[in-house]
């Protein structure tokens, strides 16, 4: 039955795949199978996102958000999303996936350097906001990668409902860390920053 699909066997194929092939098609359908097998709070799914990280596969992951594709870059943040869902995940890709998901954010200049679409933004921002969510510590993390002034620019300038809603729940939940209010308004933030109409 479908408890074949949650064998530690299976997610070593779907890494295998993620770490070997160059198709970004076929790159897609294995994060996607990843992201699919880690959703939800049932038991397999918990399973999954501590096989994942047992097998080493959050690296591999992280790699692929340098992706020119764009629907590689979206398969690959909703499964990293799903995956923060197991506390031990959450502060790894808080350490070394924030970079990488800022980068992926569209800039005042631009929209980023890959030019992603809304979709693929907007489940950047929904994987950032996952992360940072119950972490003081992602949240300072976002800070040191400048992703404020990303979110900001997100927040004020984009013509996407949806890219300002998402950018917005991310700034709220950190604004609404008071201990990291301090070197916010360092940086030259106040609360106007954060707190956006919609």
């Amino acid at each position: 039955g479908f408890e074949l699909l949650y064998q530690p066997d299976v997610v070593r194929l779907y890494l295998s795949i993620l770490t070997e092939s160059q198709n970004f098609n076929t790159l897609e359908a294995a994060a996607g199978a990843l992201q699919n097998l880690s959703a939800g709070n049932w038991m397999w799914s918990t399973y999954i996102r501590a096989t994942v990280r047992k097998e080493r596969g959050l690296p591999v992951l992280v790699e692929l958000l340098q992706s020119d594709s764009d629907k590689v870059v979206r398969a690959v943040s909703i499964a990293l999303r799903n995956l923060s869902m197991d506390r031990r995940n959450k502060d790894l890709i808080g350490s070394y996936a924030m970079g990488e998901l800022v980068r992926n954010l569209p800039s005042r200049q631009q929209r980023s350097a890959k030019n992603l679409e809304e979709d693929t933004v907007v489940a950047v921002l929904n994987t950032i906001h996952e992360i940072i969510t119950d972490s003081t510590e992602n949240a300072r993390s976002l800070i040191q990668t400048q992703g404020i002034q990303k979110l900001v620019a997100i927040s004020k300038s984009s013509q996407s409902p949806r890219e300002t809603k998402a950018a917005s729940h991310v700034l709220q939940m950190i604004w609404s860390y008071k201990e990291l209010r301090n070197a916010l308004q360092k940086d030259g933030w106040n609360k106007s920053h954060f707190q956006v109409n919609m």
